[in-house]
């Protein structure tokens, strides 16, 4: 297409004037001045239109970022069924108790019609309703009293023993102790609301040292059995990672997690990169295929990797909004293919999918990327230092092409996931926990959630009630997940 700034640019003094007539020296600088000048403000305006555009269903930010602009079009497709339960749904209600705990009778005092007596008439049951409460809520007091006895036979004392959980003369018991783990690292309630809410509840004021008191020691508790979770990711097939920027004492860090199907483990620093996740030590010495964003540091390690394509869709989906580029469309549609594909595959209970379809859906990728180059061309060389700025379409297609092994894992082997939402949907627990308390205090109490929240992921994934475990947890024996769940 004929370009009149780049045509006029290329022309020299004489060839210009022969063609527009005389000009003075000032007035052709001036000229050829306005036209760059022309051409840096058009690059600025795409550059900002394309970040005003951005949001949660065509980049990589978070759904919090969108504020009360009109709700983005999911990438979902609507699955044709109604909301609510599906039909063979077994659904949950209250059911009739065969040994209610209390039983209240309503008997009549005298006849509704004459007003006769009826204290002594033999009753008869007409119907029974049932409902089911909580009892009102006090914390109840129990004290432990040691005695001595002394033996007839060798006249020596002997002192009874306290349970092990028992430690100082006045103390809060497992209790209530897990409900304020379960309150501040499962809920995610700040220690002002828990205190309030343990005040409303309990009618009991607990001071903040004391709720710090009692998540360190729980933090401690749980450090073996940190460890033995991070073994356990160490050894998995598949590993989910991600992380996001948290404010620690006023400065930016990074909560970094590192997830399967049945293991958390988080893990805060103030790096994002190679130095954070060398002190957590998972990836240095992991043989399976780890899946991310795509982040550099990630590609140091020797694993294989996967990259999330939900992200790469996001991407493909914003792009196409600023550019019309006909690729990025048909790039997605490979990426679609390929996940029906595979989902096609293992419902028949195969570990592949068909060496026809495989050719086809690599055919298709490189052809898409092949138009993707064209429709981006490396930008001309300006004769300054650094990278040549390339064009946010320039940059994806390149990233696609490079790491097209990586991006199509998930076709290759059927551990692998499509995307990374399993490492996503933990992350998320962290910005919630932000949300609401809108940082950490300090980098102490940030890795006490670290690893009190890992471990009620753990628990979870692996059917496990919360508020039990937790219990076991403050005396100090917590039930261990099973380092075998795959």
């Amino acid at each position: 297409m004929f370009n009149l700034r780049v045509y006029l640019l290329m022309l020299t003094r004489e060839e210009f004037e022969k063609t527009y007539g005389t000009v003075t020296d000032p007035l052709f600088a001036l000229f050829c001045g306005l036209i760059s000048k022309v051409d840096e403000l058009e690059a600025q305006v795409l550059q900002f239109k394309s970040r005003l555009g951005k949001n949660s269903d065509n980049s990589h930010k978070p759904p919090s970022t969108d504020g009360y602009k009109k709700k983005p079009v999911s990438l979902r497709t609507k699955s044709g069924k109604k909301s609510g339960g599906q039909a063979g749904h077994p659904g949950k209600t209250l059911e009739f108790s065969d040994k209610p705990d209390i039983i209240k009778t309503h008997e009549p005092s005298c006849c509704g019609n004459c007003g006769n007596d009826l204290k002594d008439t033999l009753p008869i049951l007409v119907e029974k309703k049932q409902s089911f409460d909580v009892p009102p809520i006090k914390l109840e007091c129990t004290e432990h009293r040691k005695y001595a006895k002394c033996c007839k036979k060798c006249g020596k004392s002997t002192e009874g023993v306290f349970p092990e959980e028992i430690k100082h003369p006045l103390q809060y018991g497992m209790n209530v102790t897990a409900i304020i783990l379960y309150l501040i690292n499962y809920q995610l309630l700040t220690t002002k609301r828990t205190q309030e809410l343990l005040k409303d509840v309990f009618g009991t004021d607990l001071s903040e040292g004391t709720l710090y008191r009692m998540t360190k020691r729980a933090s401690e508790t749980l450090a073996p059995v940190e460890e033995k979770i991070k073994e356990a990711l160490q050894k998995s097939e598949v590993i989910h990672c991600d992380e996001t920027g948290a404010r620690i004492n006023g400065s930016l860090h990074w909560i970094h997690v590192v997830c399967t199907l049945m293991w958390t483990f988080y893990h805060s620093s103030k790096r994002r990169g190679a130095i954070a996740m060398d002190e957590i030590g998972i990836l240095k010495n992991f043989l399976g295929t780890a899946v991310h964003d795509g982040w550099k540091s990630y590609f140091q390690y020797l694993c294989k990797h996967g990259l999330c394509n939900v992200h790469h869709l996001r991407e493909l989906k914003g792009v196409f909004e600023q550019t019309g580029q006909a690729w990025l469309s048909e790039m997605t549609s490979v990426l679609i293919d390929a996940k029906e594909a595979v989902d096609k595959a293992a419902a028949l209970g195969l570990t592949a999918v068909e060496p026809a379809v495989l050719l086809d859906l690599e055919t298709r990728y490189r052809a898409a990327v092949e138009a993707g180059k064209t429709a981006n061309p490396l930008p001309e060389p300006t004769g300054k230092r650094g990278k040549r700025k390339r064009t946010a379409g320039g940059n994806l297609v390149r990233r696609l092409e490079e790491n097209q092994s990586e991006t199509l894992a998930f076709l290759y082997d059927f551990n692998v996931p499509f995307g990374n939402n399993l490492a996503e949907r933990d992350i998320r627990m962290v910005k919630v926990k932000l949300n609401i308390s809108g940082s950490f205090r300090t980098t102490e109490g940030a890795k006490i959630f670290c690893t009190i929240r890992g471990y009620i992921s753990t628990m979870r994934k692996q059917g496990h009630n919360v508020l039990t475990a937790l219990r076991s947890v403050a005396v100090g024996k917590p039930i261990e997940p099973n380092y075998d769940a795959k």
